[in-house]
């Protein structure tokens, strides 16, 4: 069993564990732009006219209520590096950068219609020096809550009144000809009572096996949150973790490029499974013998193989590596074990710049060996007998319904916080799963940028990986049950050595016990 990890903080504020999530409430977004219409009456209408602050007396609980939620914007400086959704994200060092020039605006959509009490606006060096505050119940008649001919940048706090789903900072005229960049937009106020969505369809995919289902029926319920819990004393992780081999490398995907044999993208490692090709199913999996320590754990993990060297190279991890099965939400009893058979895949293999790397909600520290953490592109060295480490982690809430999905992603998404600032499952995916933390040592060292290291897919900043899931379900709810849901650090037994009294799950041949 491995010591107790230290937890060391992001390059600028942001815990890693509390995960944001992008994929969910991308799907969400795209959900209400097509459901949009036309809501309640605006009460404010005929009271604001747009002319300056309000005076307002703070509700009694004055919390954020914009952040993790879905963001629009007139323009962005580029999609992939400052999308509006960057300005939402409790996250300092990432922004919403919008196109130069002209009146542009950014959105928040708060999901429900609540009562608004203050605006925090984080600017970057691009300012806006007139700019409206607008609030709206349907996203297209607005009502002016604040406005203002001298902003003055950095950190504005705007004490207003008014009520609305949606939040708009409407910008006129900017400081600089860089046009309008925020660091963080956030509302404050009380939040209104949550709606119920549905996650948006899946449009058909050949890449989806016909002779296989793809969702299940009835849809599976998440536990609903428990907001009266909080953490016994001994508890510091919930967690388990199984340790596998990489044991082949392929150019096979059975997720992305099914029943095309050798003909995927690029060049993967695989653990797990030793059937995992690119006509696996579960069944198939589930027959084969496994490379990870656990042998009840017959699921397929794959990556991009890591290069060296204009022959490409391949260098594997050497021996077991940890994959952390964790909760990603507050109320680690609410997780429930993977329905039999989910795939997704986790990361961005065509990321081109080094920040879609470091602004992903899956990294964790980037690459790292010796003390250089916070990496996001390989380092040019790393000291003698050191490793060159990843940690990367997935999203942990399912939609309920879709075991795959054409993109291989949006039936996933990653935690949002709630009003009380705890992680939570978004609206529209209600089933907290395990977060997997891929934890990879690669037997690199020395003068790196001598070895012209490269990953399979290409830079280091399009790291990625799939899981297919095929453990044995009795093995995998009773470690779930056991070390999830009891809050303990478990080993791949299913033991956490520094609370022996909870025993263990599996015996020192891995035989269920109890």
């Amino acid at each position: 069993m491995k010591s107790r990890p230290r937890l060391r903080r992001r390059r600028i504020a942001a815990v890693a564990t509390a995960l944001v999530v992008l994929a969910g409430v991308a799907l969400a977004a795209s959900w209400h732009l097509a459901a949009r219409a036309p809501g309640l009456t605006d009460a404010l209408a005929a009271q604001n006219t747009g002319t300056g602050s309000t005076a307002a007396t703070m509700p009694a609980a004055d919390v954020p209520i914009s952040r993790s939620m879905p963001a629009y914007a007139s323009s962005d400086q580029d999609s992939q590096v400052y999308p509006p959704q960057d300005a939402v994200d409790d996250d300092p060092g990432t922004r919403w950068s919008s196109a130069a020039g002209g009146t542009q605006w950014l959105e928040v959509d708060l999901l429900s219609v609540g009562a608004i009490s203050k605006v925090v606006l984080d600017w970057n060096p691009a300012y806006a020096k007139a700019f409206k505050i607008q609030t709206s119940d349907n996203a297209k008649t607005w009502t002016t809550i604040y406005a203002t001919a001298t902003g003055r940048g950095g950190t504005e706090t705007l004490n207003v009144s008014g009520q609305g789903r949606y939040v708009r900072l409407y910008a006129t005229a900017a400081a600089t000809q860089y046009g309008y960049s925020l660091w963080e937009f956030d509302v404050y106020g009380q939040a209104g009572p949550m709606p119920m969505m549905k996650p948006a369809p899946p449009a058909f995919s050949p890449n989806l096996d016909p002779g296989e289902s793809i969702d299940v029926s009835p849809p599976v319920k998440g536990a609903p949150e428990n907001t009266d819990f909080s953490y016994p004393s001994y508890v510091t992780h919930y967690e388990f973790q199984t340790d596998c081999t990489v044991f082949k490398d392929a150019k096979d995907d059975a997720i992305v490029y099914p029943r095309k044999e050798g003909k995927s993208a690029h060049t993967h490692a695989f653990m797990g499974s030793k059937s995992v090709n690119s006509y696996s199913t579960f069944d198939s999996l589930s027959a084969a013998k496994s490379s990870c320590d656990t042998p009840q754990d017959h699921s397929g993990y794959w990556f991009p193989a890591l290069e060296s060297g204009p022959d490409n190279k391949i260098i594997n991890p050497v021996g077991p590596q940890t994959i952390y099965y964790k909760s990603g939400i507050y109320d680690y009893k609410a997780v429930q074990p993977f329905p039999k058979g989910l795939r997704f895949t986790v990361g961005n293999d065509m990321a081109t710049e080094e920040a879609q790397f470091e602004q992903s909600r899956g990294t964790v520290e980037g690459w790292e060996c010796g003390n250089s953490f916070y990496n996001f592109n390989f380092p040019a060295s790393c000291p003698a007998g050191s490793e060159l480490d990843i940690r990367y982690q997935a999203p942990s809430c399912w939609d309920g319904v879709h075991l795959d999905v054409p993109d291989h992603q949006s039936n996933m998404a990653y935690p949002i916080h709630n009003a009380q600032g705890r992680a939570v499952c978004p609206p529209g995916y209600p089933v907290a799963v395990p977060m997997l933390e891929f934890k990879m040592a690669f037997p690199v060292s020395g003068d790196l940028a001598a070895m012209d290291l490269h990953l399979a897919s290409g830079p280091a900043w399009t790291w990625h990986y799939d899981f297919f899931d095929a453990w044995n379900p009795t093995v995998l709810s009773a470690l779930v049950k056991h070390c999830i849901n009891q809050g303990l650090q478990c080993d791949n037994h299913g033991y956490d050595q520094y609370l022996p009294q909870f025993g263990a799950v599996l015996g020192p041949n891995y035989q269920l016990l109890g």
